[in-house]
């Protein structure tokens, strides 16, 4: 299938590992221009090397003004026709114990300063009339995730303003989902499955293979498999999907 969006240019932000880089990844092969945006742009050439339609880009989501300088960078360029929101996971933990400032630190990071960028390249998709916004979020949104409070919590709350932002731009035929990756094997879960295993002291390789048996598919899936997702949800074959949530779980969440 031609996804018809060669051409177009796309921002990925958290694109030196995991699943950003993955959805660079898919983006590029379909002929986008992609930029390509980490805390540090080095972390993004290590993969990527020398691509004439591929450009490393540093910021951190935690600085307001660094997010500033990417969009005023990104604006001199002419905008972009494709933005994927992704902040990575915060740290583990219960929701009994969060405190004030873990809530409020990574809810700027996950979420104030993704509705700024937003809110700063949305202008150029409306006058162009065609734009696409799409957030990866977390299963966590429809199924809490045990031990991952501010996660759950604040991608919720991405949630709602990604459905209300959809209504609010869709006649400009720009639309906004949500992309939820369930275990996908990354870096990311790694982690989460090592901490898993400090904290009930098994191994590793048992916790994995406890996840991997609760999933209907028998396996935690492929980075690529969820950057296909994203890239669908890119393109201009999907331009009456809007406001919608998609989970790329391998069956995981259960519920309707």
């Amino acid at each position: 299938m031609d996804l018809k969006i060669n051409g177009k240019r796309a921002l990925v932000m958290g694109a030196s590992r995991g699943l950003g880089r993955a959805v660079a990844e898919a983006l590029l092969a379909e002929g986008v221009e992609v930029i390509a945006v980490a805390r540090k742009a080095e972390s993004i050439e290590a993969w990527a090397g020398s691509r004439p339609t591929l450009t490393a880009m540093a910021a951190d989501l935690s600085d307001l003004a660094a997010v500033d300088r990417l969009a005023d960078a990104i604006l001199e360029r002419g905008g972009v026709d494709i933005l994927v929101n992704n902040s990575g996971g915060p740290p583990p933990g219960l929701a009994a114990t969060t405190g004030r400032g873990d809530w409020l630190v990574q809810f700027e990071v996950m979420a104030a300063n993704l509705f700024h960028l937003t809110e700063r390249l949305l202008p150029g998709m409306r006058e162009r009339r065609w734009g696409r916004i799409v957030t990866i979020a977390s299963s966590g949104i429809e199924q809490p995730i045990p031990n991952l409070a501010l996660s759950n919590g604040i991608r919720a709350a991405v949630a709602g303003w990604s459905k209300t932002l959809a209504s609010e731009v869709a006649v400009d035929g720009v639309t906004v989902n949500i992309v939820m990756p369930g275990r996908i094997q990354t870096s990311r879960v790694d982690e989460l499955d090592a901490a898993a295993a400090s904290r009930t002291g098994s191994s590793v390789e048992a916790v994995q293979k406890t996840s991997a048996a609760a999933i209907p598919a028998g396996r935690y899936g492929r980075p690529e498999e969820f950057a296909a997702v994203v890239a669908f949800i890119a393109s201009e074959q999907a331009s009456y999907v809007t406001g919608s949530r998609l989970r790329v779980d391998g069956g995981a969440i259960r519920s309707l």
